[in-house]
């Protein structure tokens, strides 16, 4: 394996770059709105009520106990609002913070592994596919629950591949336990041993423990049962006390119904066994376009023993089977096997689009289509045809104030024409970060804000406010 060299005065200038790339990416817009729902207002909500009652241990939102996650995001959030006082700041804070932690892993695991040109590609990789900004720029579980795994995958392959390296063994196994706090499925981190057990098996991985060592391998499961038991215990002991049948069905919801019956009997997301290969194929472009190209490599390099492509690709399948067996599927299930599938892509890249054409031009064209039809649903909207553009807003229960991002739209759509323009096919990497860059800045800063008022209760409750007047109260069903 390659081993990282001193980096240079570029480098560090590449990855600050890179980095400020990343904020302004995923960062663009917090604090302009307000959460949203489904799930936004109540994590928001639970965090509220953990700030004013101090009871940050069960979570509520209002009255009721809310059983459907553990509480450490939630409590995230919380911490947010007590550093920063500002909840459209705090709310979505956690998700930021977690997906640059994501990225950052990703580049110093790939440049650990290959080389600080691949780290970084790696990185890029993850940022721009479209799922993982999505959920960024979003106050879900799923950034944290995967930046979570990420972490614990870092620490196994530190050990597994450049090992043996203890510490980083146990620290992996923490990680996977505040996984679990998380959403449960932090456990799932462990399913990159399996293939390593294999390729051992099979002569093609080094052994790691010696004799008077082997007991070592017991800190990971050891720390992830500490970290898991550390949230557990007290919360059971808080449900036993206050001898409740609410509190004892809260208990039973979050470990039972949330988790085990939730997989093996889901009562909703109903999708068929090749919905994730959808998921992959749409929602984690740019890099899914690669993938035709990369099999064969891949399968070349698996069958010479490289055991880097082994454990990533593995794994990636592994998560990817583990979820299509259930038949309750959503697209942020398989979210946190994205990291490793974008470090198996990124060595190959470079080579892929100098000696494919084909490839270099089809993503650079993927950009130029993407500019075109937003340039034109945002002229048509705006100036050609604004009655279409109502007509379109009213269809989804839009408020009118809301037209502007059409405008937006024409603007991105515009700049990103001229950025592909300018970097030309040759150049697709460029071209894409452009075009994707400009349309996350103007959702993030622009489109989000316009449709705050219609997508969340701020626009309703002024009306409702304007309506009854200062002094009158307003009773919810």
């Amino acid at each position: 394996m390659l081993v990282s060299t001193k980096p240079t005065a570029q480098d560090c200038r590449n990855f600050w770059l890179f980095l400020l790339l990343a904020i302004g990416v995923l960062g663009a817009g917090i604090g302009l709105r307000d959460p949203w729902p489904a799930d936004e207002p109540r994590f928001a909500l639970s965090a509220k009520q953990m700030v004013e009652s101090g009871d940050w241990l069960i979570p509520h939102r209002g009255s009721e106990l809310y059983a459907d996650k553990p509480p450490l995001f939630m409590a995230a959030q919380a911490l947010a609002f007590e550093l920063t006082g500002n909840w459209r700041i705090a709310f979505l804070l956690p998700s930021l913070l977690a997906a640059l932690g994501t990225l950052i892993l990703v580049y110093d695991l790939g440049r650990r592994l290959w080389n600080r040109r691949t780290g970084l590609l790696g990185a890029w990789l993850v940022l721009f596919a479209v799922s993982f900004t999505f959920q960024a720029k979003r106050a879900q579980i799923d950034p944290s629950v995967t930046f979570f795994i990420a972490l614990a995958v870092y620490g196994f392959l530190r050990h597994l591949l450049r090992g043996p390296d203890w510490r980083w063994w146990a620290i992996g196994g923490l990680a996977a336990g505040l996984g679990v706090v998380t959403k449960g499925v932090g456990i799932l981190a462990f399913l990159i041993v399996v293939p390593w057990l294999i390729a051992r098996a099979r002569g093609k991985a080094a052994a790691i423990a010696v004799t008077g060592e082997r007991w070592r391998w017991l800190l990971a499961p050891g720390l992830c049962v500490f970290a898991v038991a550390a949230w557990l215990v007290p919360m059971l002991l808080a449900v036993h006390a206050r001898q409740n049948p609410v509190y004892d069905a809260y208990a039973h919801d979050l470990l039972f119904k949330q988790t085990t019956e939730r997989y093996a009997e889901p009562w909703h997301h109903q999708q068929p066994p090749w919905y994730y290969l959808e998921v992959i194929a749409l929602q984690w472009l740019p890099l899914s376009l690669f993938l035709p190209w990369l099999i064969p490599a891949w399968w070349r390099r698996v069958r010479r023993g490289d055991l880097r492509y082994w454990l990533l690709l593995g794994f990636v399948v592994l998560i990817v089977v583990f979820f299509s067996l259930s038949a309750g599927k959503r697209e942020v299930y398989i979210l946190p096997a994205l990291p490793l599938l974008a470090l198996a892509v990124a060595p190959l890249l470079p080579a892929l689009l100098v000696r494919r054409r084909w490839a270099a031009r089809l993503l650079w064209g993927l950009c130029v289509v993407f500019a075109l039809a937003a340039l034109i649903a945002g002229l048509n909207g705006w100036l050609i045809a604004p009655e279409w553009g109502l007509r379109q807003l009213d269809s989804r229960d839009i408020d009118h104030g809301a037209q502007v991002i059409w405008a937006w739209l024409t603007a991105f759509g515009a700049c990103a024409l001229i950025a592909c323009a300018i970097t030309g096919p040759r150049r697709p990497l460029r071209a894409s970060s452009a075009t994707l860059t400009l349309f996350w800045v103007c959702v993030g800063i622009g489109i989000m804000p316009a449709l705050n008022d219609s997508s969340s209760a701020r626009g309703m409750m002024r009306a409702v406010g304007e309506r009854i007047g200062a002094n009158a109260e307003l009773g919810l069903v």
